[in-house]
């Protein structure tokens, strides 16, 4: 087991939604501040190599915990394949690369579960991974999130990189993107919900059918799971991190409307497209692996974060309108 306390560590995309709780996380499991370095991209752009070289000789890492990405919603997915295709693999190359050459302890990638393929048996289970090709949609970013896993692969056998990869489910919660173009479909749709509640609209629209299924995990469970991730595991088997429990989208739209207490209808926009059918994740591998589950239920975690989207009237005009 690698003590964190006895390490620097550079958190990329520490400064992000997920970032936030990771930093929040390794401060618990008492790692000190002063251990931490958080590059933000106006000051290294890690899609270049430069940058990265810099990154290394400036923070002089232990252990490089990777949540950098570029990624949205279906829409950005649709209008960005190229652009998440290369953000995502160069940033992890690079990062792999010089972790190799500064003897990094600990690399943790967090990868993503848009790498399964489009119809992977349900629940999915790591194993499956190659199985197929993934939805078409999300396809560029997430083979780029994959072949990093590879990537790890191949430097441990080859170089003796140790290192962690762990595929994360949709993530929610406090202080999430609730753009509506880029964000993922809590967000969105919480922000669609209150802001027609608020200006009294008699119905909000949603994308596809609403007969895709989707799973989600709370933020702070997610960060917990990848700081014991740097701590036990050194091998790059992928580990999911989820619920193990998903929701069809019609029957989340009703949940987010009754909680947002919004009463109009619901209009399905049936010209988008749905994404992948079905999302569930088998999370044997991370009980067994890590001794890690999900502790906040569901209800419970959109509540919290309904709560902190309504307590943000002064970012939400300065952000969204």
């Amino acid at each position: 087991m690698l003590d964190l306390k006895k390490h620097k560590i550079v958190i990329t995309g520490g400064a992000g939604f997920l970032g936030q709780f990771v930093q929040k996380t390794l401060l618990s499991h008492g790692v000190s501040q002063g251990q931490i370095f958080i590059p933000r991209r106006k000051d290294y752009d890690l899609t270049c190599e430069a940058n990265v070289i810099r990154l290394y000789e400036d923070a002089k890492p232990d252990v490089v915990i990777h949540l950098a990405a570029e990624v949205g919603g279906i829409g950005a997915n649709r209008d960005h394949p190229g652009r998440f295709c290369f953000a995502n693999l160069s940033m992890g190359m690079h990062l792999i690369e010089h972790a190799r050459k500064n003897k990094i302890k600990k690399f943790v990638q967090t990868g993503t579960v848009c790498a399964y393929p489009k119809f992977a048996p349900i629940p999915f289970k790591e194993d499956d991974l190659w199985n197929g090709f993934p939805e078409e949609t999300n396809a560029p970013y997430g083979v780029a999130k994959k072949t990093l896993s590879v990537m790890l692969d191949g430097y441990q056998r080859e170089y003796g990189l140790d290192s962690a990869v762990v595929l994360p489910v949709n993530l929610y919660g406090p202080g999430d993107n609730f753009d509506l173009h880029t964000s993922h479909v809590i967000p969105a749709l919480i922000r669609k919900c209150i802001e027609a509640r608020d200006r009294g609209a008699d119905y909000i629209e949603c994308w596809g059918t609403g007969s895709a299924s989707r799973e989600f995990l709370y933020v702070e469970d997610a960060a917990e799971a990848i700081v014991v991730a740097a701590e036990k595991v050194d091998h790059p088997a992928p580990i999911n991190l989820g619920t193990g429990s998903e929701i069809m989208i019609k029957d989340l739209v009703e949940l987010v409307t009754k909680l947002c207490r919004f009463k109009g209808e619901i209009k399905w926009d049936t010209t988008k497209p749905d994404g992948q059918p079905r999302r569930c994740l088998n999370t044997e591998r991370a009980k067994k692996v890590m001794g890690w589950q999900a502790k906040v239920g569901f209800e419970e975690g959109l509540k919290k974060t309904i709560a902190w989207f309504e307590s943000q009237d002064q970012v939400r005009e300065i952000r969204y309108r």
